[in-house]
């Protein structure tokens, strides 16, 4: 249970009761997420159950279920689209109304979770053979990041600069992170209170990056960003920021001069998240580095110590059957 970054408790609550066409979700596995942390946004639902990066075994099916049957190893997502408002049918299915309203019960840092009907329906993808559990938690946050390099148009041959911990080359306040990244492809690693644009010339032959991945919501970063990226490229905010965070962008020396273009991303479409599962199960994606910590469910409140600190860990996942 969450109250706030440094108070996450250990307590029982009754196992949810599954309707006609709901399942039972066995948690055996449940990261924990940058968004978790962001304690200016939890802590307004605070106390709750977080935990939205799941996979489990279907304890319990609905009568009404005819597609899973118990014992199915399954990803599960919490929010869902409806496919059928003209968001969703342009494509755009994160910024639906259904998603935004849609998620299970109670949260994914406990023994179970029950799946409403629209959640079995759209967001529940069987786990293919040979993915550990652990590996399939890692999924959403995985098609967040396909979403993203998606929505930012990625192509072969381009420099990516990624402020806050990520691979071409990286920038980021923690020696740990960077040697992280460095051991899973970065082709530079620079820390971020010594980066300047310059740096990123000297290192990438005079040139500044055709597509800035912006992972963390600082401000001085969001600055680097506009600053790092080169004529007719992209910017991708990927984080959020605080409330009421903003920055000055001259729209003639940025937009109109030099034709950048700033785009975002949120959350992750169904779509997204069998191509993540595709992805992990063809070992394109090296998903067990990545992951530095497995903990039991009582040391969750460890987890998000070491997830807010963002200095020791990487991926962190919560197994509550420990």
């Amino acid at each position: 249970m969450y109250y706030n970054n440094n108070d996450v408790r250990l307590e029982e609550l009754p196992i949810p009761e599954v309707g006609s066409d709901e399942l039972l979700l066995r948690i055996e596995a449940s990261g924990i997420c940058g968004s978790d942390v962001m304690e200016w946004y939890r802590i307004q639902r605070a106390p709750t159950v977080l935990g939205h990066e799941v996979a489990g075994t279907v304890a319990q099916v609905g009568s009404g279920v005819s597609q899973f049957r118990e014992g199915d190893r399954l990803v599960v997502t919490h929010h869902v689209p409806c496919n059928a408002c003209r968001y969703c049918l342009s494509g755009s299915h994160t910024v639906c109304d259904t998603l935004r309203a849609t998620s299970y019960d109670p949260g994914g840092f406990c023994e179970y979770v029950r799946l409403p009907a629209i959640n079995v329906d759209r967001g529940a993808i069987p786990i293919p053979d040979g993915v550990p559990f652990d590996e399939a938690s890692v999924a959403e946050p995985l098609a967040c990041v396909y979403r993203g390099q998606r929505r930012a148009n990625i192509q072969p041959g381009q420099t990516v600069l990624v402020l806050g911990s990520g691979l071409a080359v990286s920038t980021d306040l923690s020696d740990f992170r960077l040697e992280a990244a460095r051991r899973l492809g970065a082709d530079e690693t620079l820390r971020a209170d010594q980066y300047t644009p310059d740096r990123l010339r000297e290192v990438n032959d005079g040139r500044l990056a055709d597509l800035v991945i912006v992972a963390t919501g600082a401000r001085p970063a969001l600055l680097q960003a506009i600053e790092s990226v080169d004529r007719d490229g992209t910017v991708l905010f990927y984080a959020p920021t605080e409330p009421g965070v903003e920055i000055p962008v001259s729209i003639n020396d940025v937009f109109f001069r030099n034709g950048a273009t700033f785009t975002t991303t949120y959350a992750a479409a169904p779509g997204d998240l069998t191509t993540a599962l595709d992805l992990i199960a063809s070992g394109r994606v090296q998903i067990g580095d990545m992951i530095s910590h497995h903990l039991p469910l009582a040391e969750t409140d460890l987890g998000f110590k070491l997830t807010a600190g963002a200095s020791d860990s990487l991926k962190v996942i919560v197994e509550p059957q420990r």
